[in-house]
């Protein structure tokens, strides 16, 4: 079984920056890619970085230059930097993971999510 949990959430005015994390564990063989979604209310979720092991970081244009996503590998963990915060940022940011387990199954595992919300 492999476990997702995101943290690093909260309240943060306009301009301000918060740090999300994001750790598997479990029955961890090799992690493929993880990736940070989010979904406002009222909206459908989408995709906003995502990192392939052995790849470059990809964006959605509304946080290019604003959030960066990173990884520890040796941790299971990836980090979403989100600088520059604006009202429309404000959602719950989920985690997603491609993991091969220690049993050679592969899929996706969603983490519960984190509340983020921006005030002016």
């Amino acid at each position: 079984q492999v476990q997702v949990v995101e943290s690093g959430g909260g309240l943060v005015q306009a301009g301000g920056s918060l740090r999300l994390s994001c750790v598997a564990s479990g029955t961890i063989g090799r992690i493929y890619g993880m990736s940070w979604y989010r979904q406002a209310p009222g909206k459908q979720r989408e995709l906003i970085a995502g990192l392939r092991s052995g790849g470059t970081p990809n964006y959605a244009d509304s946080v290019k230059g604003r959030f960066t996503i990173s990884r520890d590998n040796a941790r299971d963990t990836v980090y979403l930097q989100m600088n520059s915060l604006k009202p429309e940022d404000t959602a719950v940011y989920s985690c997603l993971v491609d993991v091969q387990t220690v049993l050679g199954g592969r899929s996706w595992y969603w983490g519960q999510g984190t509340q983020v919300t921006v005030s002016l």
